[in-house]
Parts: C-alpha cells; sequence; structure tokens
C-alpha cells in the first residue's frame, strides 16, 4: 500500500467522526508492532496538511520482557522530529512471575491502559490515537457477540471522563492485509512480540473465524463492517459524511 492511499483512508476516518481539532496535543501508542507504526506513518503525513493543526508524540509502555530492543523506532521517530518517551514498567514480572496468570490478557491490557494513559497525561496530551484497524474492529464485534451476547465494537472516538482524554483510532478504514503491504513496502522497524501467549488469545480464533465466513461467503466480512458502521452502536459519535472538492490532494 502506498503512502497516499494510507493518508486518503485515514482522512477518511479523521474527518467522518471528527477525531482531530485544532490545537489537538495527540499521543500514539507504539507497541513495536506493524499496527502501530503504520499509524505513526499516517498521522506524521496527515499533519503536513491537514486544516485542523495538532501536534504528534509517540510512546511505548515497555513491559519489561528481555531484549526488547526500541532503538530502530527511537531513531524513526527522531527523524520524524516527533517526541518519543518510553515508560519503563514491571507487568511482565507481575503477571508471569509473581501472580502466574494463565490468562494474563485481560489484566495486562487494563495495566498497560493505566501506565499509558497516565505518561499521556503527563506529556500534556489530550489525545491518545490506538491503531486498531478494519479487521481488529470486525473480529471485537463477533468476540462480543460469542462471548457477551451484544453486538458492539471498538469506537472510532472515545472520551474518557476520569482521565480527561479522548481516544481516537483513525486506522478504523485499513484493512490489516494493507497494514502489512504498507510495513513490508516501507520497511518498517518492527519490534516482535515477546509475549509467551501472543497468537494463542480469543482475537486469534475470531480473526481465523472472519477469514473462513468470508472464504465460504465471499463479502461476508464487509457486509460485518456495514453493519456496524449502520447499526447505531452504544457508545458511537454520529457519522459525518463530507464531500471534499476533487482538487482536495492528500499530498
Amino acid at each position: 500500500m502506498q503512502l497516499q492511499r494510507l493518508l486518503s483512508y485515514t482522512r477518511k476516518a479523521v474527518d467522518e467522526y471528527e477525531m482531530i481539532r485544532e490545537g489537538d496535543h495527540i499521543a500514539v501508542g507504539i507497541s513495536g508492532g506493524k499496527d502501530s507504526l503504520t499509524l505513526l506513518h499516517a498521522l506524521h503525513g496527515l499533519r503536513r496538511f491537514y486544516p485542523n493543526k495538532f501536534s504528534l508524540s509517540a510512546i511505548t509502555v515497555d513491559l519489561g520482557f528481555e531484549d526488547f530492543d526500541l532503538s530502530a523506532i527511537r531513531e524513526l521517530c527522531r527523524r520524524m522530529e516527533v517526541p518519543y518517551k518510553i515508560v519503563n514498567s514491571d507487568i511482565y514480572n507481575i503477571l508471569f512471575n509473581i501472580r502466574k496468570e494463565s490468562n494474563p490478557c485481560s489484566l495486562c491490557a487494563k495495566m498497560r491502559k493505566g501506565a499509558l494513559n497516565q505518561a499521556i497525561k503527563e506529556m500534556g496530551c489530550n489525545k491518545v490515537a490506538y491503531a486498531h484497524h478494519k479487521d481488529d474492529i470486525i473480529e471485537t464485534m463477533l468476540l462480543s457477540l460469542i462471548f457477551e451476547g451484544r453486538f458492539h465494537s471498538f469506537s472510532p472516538r472515545t472520551y474518557l471522563d476520569r482521565m480527561d482524554l479522548t481516544v481516537i483510532r483513525p486506522l478504523m478504514y485499513v484493512d490489516e492485509a494493507d497494514v502489512i503491504s504498507f510495513k513490508n513496502k516501507y520497511d518498517l522497524p518492527v519490534v516482535k512480540s515477546k509475549c509467551p501467549v501472543d497468537g494463542y488469545t480469543k482475537r486469534q480464533y475470531a480473526k481465523e473465524l472472519v477469514r473462513q465466513l468470508d472464504a465460504e461467503h465471499p463479502g461476508a466480512r464487509e457486509r460485518m463492517f456495514h453493519a456496524i458502521l449502520t447499526g447505531d452502536l452504544s457508545g458511537w459519535p454520529a457519522r459525518t459524511i463530507r464531500m471534499r472538492a476533487r482538487s482536495d490532494k492528500t499530498t
């Protein structure tokens, strides 16, 4: 996927769900994976021409895994002139050595977000961008249906009143396949996950289920996404469709 296409999808999400306002300071949560690095490129590119001027910072919560080298990401942020902060934590030790959790994902996510949000506020940011893409949104909907009995998924924009912080998801229209293509084309400095349960989660089950459904019923994946967009989900902001002039370029 070319950068221009990525910027087009990103602007579509930002415009339709009013994710960025004038003067926003947005933190990009960097896990080290392909999704968050693609998001960093998307917002860095968008900042060049978006009419609402905003500033950008990047932040990583280091869970405490050994040999988790972030030097290439630090160098990428330096070249982009994006301030980068690494938050050291003891989350891995707490989950796997002290508590010996057999299903650590939920607790890990809560602890990681807590550390992330606190650091974001200390950096003076009023928004945080998460790298959830279209496939994440569809898979979350399926997980919610199967395990919670409700039709629900990530919201494009969510205000956390206790933190006075807004979460945005600018990659919501980007397919995971396009993220993989972008990573390969631009040789993103991905840092492989060190988590011992990576790939053995309910989310992986949902990913495989979506793939199977779409293979057996072509177009099922896109129809599920359409149902989410038009389903009036609780907590989702109103969607604003804006017609931009043909001369409005993303370069």
